[in-house]
């Protein structure tokens, strides 16, 4: 895991993405956008597991940086629709796409019962490291 972490921080971000101070809750909410095309807040929030409340927040900062635009939904006016932008999708797609790429190249061999068990494992690794978290901060005084 260590090694799989480190090839990943060795993906130098594009230098229009230097300047933006993206953290790691953006690059998952960006990658969602990037393979899955546009989704709604709500289904953002689903995808990572999070309130949409948060992932409002995050468009809603991502949006002042030029990274992602908000459209209406043409089925329902109601709703808001996001995306990354034009001018900002060559240097996501080509940073974020990388690691997509290895995945499909390492996954490619498995059949579709192995890899639904590789991912079970990784969820269960990190399940345990949160647990092991929690009970860290509530040993702690």
């Amino acid at each position: 895991m260590p090694r799989m972490v480190g090839a990943a921080k060795r993906i130098p971000v594009p230098v229009e993405l230097q300047s933006l101070e993206l953290a790691p809750r953006h690059l998952s909410l960006l990658s969602h956008l990037l393979f899955d095309g546009p989704l709604t807040v709500n289904e953002l929030a689903a995808r990572l597991e999070v309130a949409p409340t948060t992932v409002s927040l995050m468009v809603g900062e991502l949006s002042r940086k030029e990274i992602l635009e908000r459209h209406e939904d043409p089925a329902d006016r109601r709703r808001r629709i996001v995306s990354i932008t034009d001018g900002m999708r060559p240097a996501i797609e080509g940073w974020l796409a990388r690691g997509a790429t290895a995945w499909r190249k390492a996954l490619a061999p498995l059949s579709p019962s192995e890899r639904r068990l590789f991912v079970r494992t990784l969820r269960a690794y990190e399940t345990a490291m949160l647990e092991s978290l929690s009970r860290t901060d509530q040993a702690a005084p």
